[in-house]
């Protein structure tokens, strides 16, 4: 089975679990606070990633660092994954729950990469059109990035999706329509 798959299935019953005892925003938050941490430092990644360390050193570590600051229903599913020497997918399950819960509470990210700082009606026009058209969920994260190299336009990711309304993508395609043009005038064939 995948990873990918593994991490769906055990996210999934976390989220039961959480919902069930009512704290599904509080292990929310630990998962999120662990995900940083892991992006942070550099060693606790590769050690939950380590073959070679037993899960019961890890889950000290785990233990050592978290424990107090994370509900004890996380730190219990830690241990479940622990014993199932699942500690690998820690990771992977991590970002599984996120996206579930996001599923779940009705969140979509949105980011807008525009050559300049967009006008705040133009990204309010933008929320509107793709909540009218049913391609994201009611709440609507958006996220503004600032790429001069689009020389205009905008390119709007969301959902696995991406609108590119770029002058580079245009002037991309105009060079390669260019290239290809298999047109030869008469002028020059005779």
């Amino acid at each position: 089975m995948s990873v990918q798959r593994i991490a769906s299935r055990y996210a999934k019953s976390l989220i039961q679990l959480a919902e069930e005892q009512g704290k599904l925003d509080r292990v929310r938050e630990d998962l999120l606070g662990f995900s940083r941490a892991l992006a942070a430092v550099k060693d606790l990644n590769l050690l939950m990633k380590s073959p070679i360390v037993k899960g019961d050193k890890k889950m000290a570590v785990v233990k050592q660092l978290f424990e107090g600051q994370f509900d004890p229903l996380t730190m219990q599913f830690f241990e479940v994954l622990t014993r199932k020497n699942r500690e690998s997918l820690l990771p992977a399950l991590s970002r599984e729950f996120e996206r579930q819960y996001r599923h779940i509470r009705g969140i979509s990210t949105v980011v807008v990469h525009s050559a300049v700082p967009l006008p705040e009606r133009v990204i309010k026009r933008m929320e509107e059109k793709l909540k009218g058209a049913g391609k994201v969920e009611q709440h609507i994260e958006l996220e503004t990035r600032v790429d001069p190299k689009l020389l205009g336009g905008f390119v709007l990711e969301f959902e696995d999706n991406v609108y590119d309304a770029s002058v580079q993508r245009r002037l991309e395609e105009l060079r390669k329509a260019f290239e290809d043009n298999l047109y030869v005038s008469k002028i020059i064939a005779h």
